[in-house]
């Protein structure tokens, strides 16, 4: 299963990076390959300052438009929190193997992510649209 996965550089901010280490951190014994994929994620990111309004960049409470580029398939999803989850409402948990290759994408770009199953899926972000600040 040793794959090559492309990954675009990405950024994050500051709080959602601290925020997010722990997370990685607390999950690591409940889902260590999701917590281990989202702590490579939040070590590798670019921290660009606080809860700033970047343009088009995935952070937490972005609503995202993605394409499956394998399928073709074009979703939105809400990134949440593992509380705030609900697929029914389209609430993807960061701490699944799609909300953690979402997180820190910008508009544009595409990112390799490594199903439950093992297989390697591609994804392309099509719109982004930035949470309220709270």
């Amino acid at each position: 299963m040793s794959q090559k996965m492309t990954k675009p550089h990405i950024k994050m901010t500051k709080d959602d990076h601290e925020r997010l280490a722990r997370l990685a951190s607390f999950a690591a014994d409940r889902v260590p390959e999701v917590a281990s994929f989202l702590a490579d994620e939040v070590d590798r990111a670019k921290i660009v300052g606080d809860r700033a309004c970047v343009s088009g960049l995935v952070q937490m409470g972005s609503q995202v438009e993605f394409r499956d580029d394998t399928t073709g398939k074009v979703q939105t999803v809400t990134l949440v929190y593992p509380g705030e989850a609900d697929i029914e409402q389209g609430r993807v948990s960061v701490l699944t193997p799609i909300g953690a290759a979402l997180i820190g994408l910008t508009l544009g770009q595409s990112m390799d992510w490594l199903t439950r199953t093992g297989t390697v899926k591609r994804l392309t972000v099509l719109d982004v649209k930035v949470p309220e600040l709270v």
